[in-house]
């Protein structure tokens, strides 16, 4: 429980912390004088001391009234190497290309305009992700695209960034801090979540591809902020 405590005064202690730096880091552009940081620099900490020590009146140690996580890169990520997946898999199907160039080639895909959509991911998304796979491999075989489209939906091909994951958001659901998921995902991120056995620890799941709007746009946080009835300014944000 500590070691899950720590962790939590971690992340809600970042946005603090980031906004001091970024408000020096301008005067230190702006070419004030060291005097004129060093007072910056104290009155600031000052202020977010005070800041700190009122919100813990009103709510304990907890600063914020909800928290939204990022999926890949901060709750899960995959288990191995895409490029190494898409080669293994797509052997039996005549796939020939190297992993170094079928990174290369994803990548490429990945950074291209999609079709007249500005989202990538539109329901469960298999046509974009079609292209990506037949542009990363030069396989467009049905049968190898949906092995590993399927397989991207198990618990084999992703794990938990933090094996401390569930003592961390236990902690901070019983601050009263409420949980939400907001990912740039297709439809697959639910039976995902359920599959790694997470989808509980949340009290809410805002899909990039059910809500039509993927981050940074504001619907696709709006809804979750909605679903969890909280407020924007009571909000922390976690990505990768």
């Amino acid at each position: 429980m500590e070691a899950a405590r720590a962790k939590l005064t971690r992340v809600l202690s970042r946005i603090f912390i980031n906004n001091v730096n970024d408000k020096a880091q301008r005067v230190m552009r702006s070419g004030s004088s060291f005097d004129g940081l060093a007072k910056y620099s104290t009155s600031a900490a000052a202020v977010v001391k005070d800041y700190e020590d009122y919100r813990k009146s009103l709510y304990g140690d907890i600063t914020h009234k909800a928290l939204l996580v990022d999926a890949v890169g901060t709750l899960v990520v995959p288990s191995q190497p895409m490029a190494q997946i898409y080669r293994q898999m797509g052997e039996k199907y005549g796939v020939e290309y190297s992993e170094d160039e079928i990174l290369r080639r994803y990548r490429w895909a990945y950074g291209q305009p999609w079709g007249r959509s500005r989202l990538r991911y539109v329901n469960d998304g298999r046509p974009f992700w079609q292209y990506i796979v037949s542009s990363s491999t030069g396989c467009s075989d049905t049968q190898y695209f949906e092995e590993l489209y399927s397989y991207y939906t198990t618990e084999k091909a992703w794990h938990l960034c933090d094996p401390d994951a569930e003592k961390v958001f236990e902690a901070i659901k019983k601050a009263g801090v409420k949980l939400a998921v907001v990912s740039n995902f297709d439809t697959r991120l639910r039976p995902l979540l359920r599959a790694l056995n997470c989808d509980h620890w949340f009290d809410a799941v805002a899909v990039s591809a059910e809500v039509a709007a993927e981050k940074p746009k504001s619907n696709n946080i709006s809804k979750s902020l909605r679903a969890v009835e909280s407020k924007t300014r009571r909000c922390c944000a976690c990505r990768g």
